[in-house]
């Protein structure tokens, strides 16, 4: 069974960092594009970045120029580096695959406030 762990949320000030990592495990991670969504209290989750198994990537307008994701197959891990936090980053984040999506992780909380 698949399975994903996210961490490394936290509390953050505006305009400040926070990187983001998913262990993914009971699958083979390498061939699949893998992604980092979030969901906001009263709002559906969004698909913010992806990175394809080739390590091409893609960004929600909302993010881009801010945020970056990477991939490391050697650990069947993906990361997400937040920059120029803003409050409406505000949201629990969350990995999965965007072509293939399975079992929910417990997800990492991120807020951004003063």
């Amino acid at each position: 069974q698949v399975k994903f762990v996210e961490s490394g949320g936290g509390l953050v000030q505006p305009g400040g960092s926070l990187r983001l990592s998913c262990a993914a495990s009971g699958s083979i991670f390498s061939i699949h594009a893998m992604g980092w969504y979030r969901q906001a209290p009263g709002k559906q989750r969004e698909l913010v970045a992806q990175i394809s198994s080739l390590g091409i990537t893609n960004y929600a307008d909302s993010v881009k120029g801010r945020f970056i994701i990477s991939r490391d197959n050697t650990k069947d891990t993906v990361h997400l580096q937040m920059n120029s936090l803003k409050p409406e980053d505000t949201a629990a984040y969350y990995c999965n695959r965007p072509t293939a999506i399975t079992s929910w992780g417990q997800g990492t909380q991120v807020t951004v406030s003063s």
